[in-house]
């Protein structure tokens, strides 16, 4: 008893919470797909972008791989020395007689092709940090396609839970009267009166659903007050042709350039192990004759133990690990494409079924069903199953409605290019 006792106060809870919701989102327009696209900034301007964090990240991050080739063009600064020797020494070299002043400016000279490899690699990584930047923008408009699928079918729900609830008071009202006058025992409406009980404690939770769904909806764009309405209606969601099997989506393009960013780190890591002389020219002075001299130098390390090795068999490893990843992805496109077009033919078949043969008939059975029990012809379980029958088949096209938009959903974003 506690326990039920606790679930009616929760139930009620959400139902009031749910309420206060609706009233106050009924004063407010409908929120369409369209509408939640450009919120989400999919389809919107830059302002919609830029508010969105879910899109400034990767922007960001496509922005810094850009700022990174310019980096990388740029070549190693030139080196300024100066030395002062023979000073406070002792004997000929004490005080500043003998002192030796040596200015001098080196460069480092980059063999190997160093510089070109290393723009090469960031152009791949900044190629890479793009397509990932636009993989995140098709996976936030599938989001949100998915979500306000989901919350038109809780608001499909709580129209079905309304329905349901008027139509038990109906059936409560009926079988008082009937009682009453002595044509149904008593039992007939406490039956009538629990139904009725059931009915609108569905209707509670159908619409804490419905208030949840349209809360994950506007958390897509950072929506913080009152979720949007979203109208019981099923958007009318194109997927692509039948030219998507021959396509390869954004996805595949991503494994693509990392595997091409792999192998550009691997030319910019062989690169490396040449060493890079550094050659220098300076002027000497020599305070005790007054004489100038020029000098020259070269220095090169010596890759004796140290030629990189290491960090070239970690690239080759990666673009082993990208290879592999690239194969995968090609493997799970396909198989993704292939799941989700036929969840989406058999979910259109389930809808044109259902809302062209099966509910026609199960709406004329109930109302048939109902007229005979008015007129005292048929008990009242015969009415309750006939609805039954009718609400399970109502139920069963909402959730055919909402597969079929979220398979058309994952079939934009498989085929976005």
């Amino acid at each position: 008893m506690l326990a039920i006792h606790w679930r009616g106060v929760l139930l009620g809870g959400l139902f009031l919470a749910a309420h206060a919701t609706t009233v106050a989102a009924q004063e407010r327009e409908l929120l369409t797909l369209e509408d939640a696209l450009s919120r989400s900034g999919v389809t919107g301007e830059v302002d919609e972008i830029s508010a969105n964090p879910r899109m400034v990240g990767p922007r960001a991050e496509a922005d810094a791989a850009r700022s990174l080739v310019g980096q990388a063009r740029l070549r190693p600064n030139p080196e300024v020395s100066f030395e002062v020797e023979n000073i406070a020494g002792s004997g000929a070299f004490s005080g500043l007689r003998a002192t030796e002043y040596t200015l001098a400016v080196g460069q480092r000279l980059e063999l190997g092709n160093k510089r070109g490899t290393r723009v090469e690699a960031a152009r791949a990584q900044a190629q890479l940090a793009n397509l990932r930047a636009d993989l995140s923008d098709v996976e936030l408009g599938y989001l949100v396609r998915e979500r306000y699928v989901a919350a038109a079918a809780a608001a499909s729900r709580v129209e079905l839970a309304r329905d349901v609830v008027e139509r038990n008071e109906e059936l409560a009202r009926i079988a008082g009267l009937l009682v009453e006058v002595g044509r149904e025992p008593p039992l007939r409406a406490l039956r009538a009166e629990a139904a009725l009980a059931e009915a609108r404690a569905e209707l509670q939770a159908s619409q804490a659903a419905s208030l949840a769904a349209r809360t994950a909806l506007a958390s897509l764009w950072g929506v913080q007050d009152v979720p949007p309405v979203v109208p019981a209606d099923f958007p009318d969601i194109r997927p692509p042709g039948v030219a998507l099997a021959a396509a390869r989506g954004l996805q595949l393009r991503v494994a693509r350039a990392e595997s091409r960013a792999a192998a550009a780190d691997i030319d910019r890591e062989r690169s490396l192990r040449v060493p890079d002389p550094v050659v220098s020219a300076g002027v000497r002075r020599f305070e005790e004759s007054n004489d100038n001299a020029f000098l020259v130098g070269v220095s090169i390390p010596l890759p004796f133990s140290n030629r990189n090795q290491g960090n070239i068999a970690a690239a080759e490893a990666r673009l082993r690990a990208a290879n592999a990843r690239e194969a995968v992805a090609l493997a799970d496109f396909e198989q993704s494409v292939t799941r989700a077009r036929a969840q989406y033919l058999a979910a259109e078949a389930r809808v044109e079924t259902l809302s062209r043969t099966s509910l026609p008939q199960a709406e004329e059975a109930l109302r048939l069903v109902r007229i005979g029990y008015r007129n005292g012809r048929f008990p009242l379980i015969e009415v309750l199953s006939a609805a039954e029958a009718r609400d399970a088949i109502r139920e069963a096209l909402i959730a055919a409605q909402q597969d079929r938009g979220q398979a058309a959903a994952e079939l934009i974003r498989l085929a976005a290019q």
